[in-house]
């Protein structure tokens, strides 16, 4: 399967608002690439930006020099020349792609990545993507400014950016944020739904009865969602790509970079699609679905959806389906990541040290590898790596299969992988400016 991708500047319309930034193509998200697991997936990426960038594939454990990390697996792509990604998708799953140069992932250049499975169990009427994305870039602060204002001044913020006036920085978790007390740095005056302001919502339109897969997708930069969807309960049935067993909650939580699957009946009328910013004072991002004909529209800012408050679903909910089990086995080495703050969020640190003065965490070919993440500040971290699927730890040893987790404050994740694909490997936070600040790393492939 071939595709060419432009990365240009362009105007979009939101919804009522236009904004100048830059996108693949004219639309937001970026047109959804579709394939099957197996077939082979050549993308030519035209540079049409002012500025160098790449394509990141996220979630696929694809082949190293594919995998668009500049100075680490590529040379950035210089503006006006070219590039092309060739490579085998390996495994059915809802993933997307995005640039890894700078804090262009907070403009408009994303895209869904659906690759199927022929043999998928489970059945459904149809399919919808829904890309979930915190927006100000040609509206506010541009991305560049906010990361410029935080190298210089950190967590002190500037308008349009949370301070540390009145910030627990105990970071404490409980039942009403279970994110901890502070979730983001940056107030955005928009979030969106498939690129779409409330005050125009995507429209999701079916019949009653039907079953719905909702593909959910987390584009955003520095914002967790919680997600439901009014008169309508939620089965889980995949997390970042993998199925899950089935497991039916009210409401669930996406991070930055995470992906979860889900299939909802449809009851007859029209229901808000409602993803609220977690921890933020920020109005939501809203969609419609509905099975009634004819116009449809939500005014209210802020809709009254009694399952965002209902059943939330927890890592715990979640068992890997018996397709999706990492093998039982020994561990064969144990690497440690301690995320910390630094210089008042000036820097945002792994094991004490930024991306550029990092020390790799080395793995041999054929290791099972138990990966221990302490999070010793007071905010959450989606912490993503790139290449492989880990599994959660469990008793039981049927932690589900993801890519990204939200590690909480003052609290420690441990997961385990198989290191099967040989490379330098991005590992990082995936909210884009504390990666940006420092906390990412790599994990090093090196001889026996």
């Amino acid at each position: 399967m071939k595709r060419t991708l432009t990365a240009a500047p362009t105007s979009l319309d939101l919804g009522g608002r236009v904004v100048d930034t830059w996108a693949f193509g004219s639309s937001l998200p970026g047109a959804t690439i579709r394939a099957t697991a197996g077939d082979r997936l050549s993308v030519t990426l035209i540079n049409s930006l002012p500025a160098p960038t790449s394509l990141h594939w996220h979630g696929l454990a694809l082949r190293n020099d594919m995998d668009g990390v500049p100075g680490l697996t590529q040379t950035a792509v210089p503006s006006a020349q070219t590039y092309r990604y060739d490579f085998v998708l390996p495994d059915p799953g809802t993933y997307w792609f995005h640039p890894h140069y700078g804090v262009q992932l907070d403009t408009g250049l994303y895209a869904p990545l659906i690759v199927e499975d022929p043999n998928e169990e489970g059945s459904y009427d149809e399919e919808v993507v829904i890309v979930l994305d915190d927006w100000t870039d040609g509206w506010s602060a541009t991305p560049d400014a906010i990361l410029a204002n935080f190298k210089a001044e950190g967590m002190a913020g500037m308008d349009g950016m949370d301070g540390m006036d009145g910030m627990d920085m105990s970071g404490d978790v409980s039942a009403q944020e279970p994110l901890g007390s502070d979730t983001g740095d940056v107030t955005y005056p928009a979030h969106l739904i498939n690129g779409l302001l409330p005050a125009a919502p995507h429209v999701i339109r079916s019949r009653p009865g039907r079953l719905l897969r909702l593909r959910v997708i987390n584009a955003a930069s520095d914002t967790a969602y919680r997600f439901a969807i009014g008169g309508h309960g939620l089965t889980v049935t995949h997390t970042d790509g993998f199925p899950t067993q089935a497991v039916d909650v009210d409401t669930l939580i996406i991070g930055m970079g995470e992906r979860y699957d889900l299939i909802v009946e449809l009851r007859d009328g029209t229901f808000p699609v409602v993803a609220q910013p977690e921890g933020k004072d920020d109005p939501p991002a809203l969609a419609v679905l509905t099975s009634s004909e004819g116009a449809v529209r939500f005014t209210e800012e802020r809709p009254s959806v009694s399952e965002l408050s209902g059943r939330l679903l927890s890592y715990n909910d979640l068992v890997a389906a018996s397709s999706a089990e990492l093998a039982p086995r020994a561990v064969d080495r144990e690497l440690e990541m301690t995320l910390t703050m630094g210089k008042g969020g000036r820097e945002w640190l792994i094991n004490g040290r930024t991306y550029a003065d990092r020390e790799p965490l080395d793995v041999v070919q054929g290791e099972r590898v138990r990966l221990t993440m302490t999070n010793n500040s007071p905010m959450f971290h989606p912490m993503h790596l790139h290449g492989h699927t880990y599994a959660l730890s469990r008793p039981d040893g049927r932690g589900p299969r993801k890519d990204t987790v939200n590690v909480l404050p003052m609290a420690t994740t441990v997961v385990e992988f198989d290191a099967n694909n040989p490379g330098q490997w991005l590992a990082h936070c995936h909210n884009i400016y504390h990666g940006e600040l420092g906390m990412m790393t790599s994990v090093s492939y090196v001889g026996p």
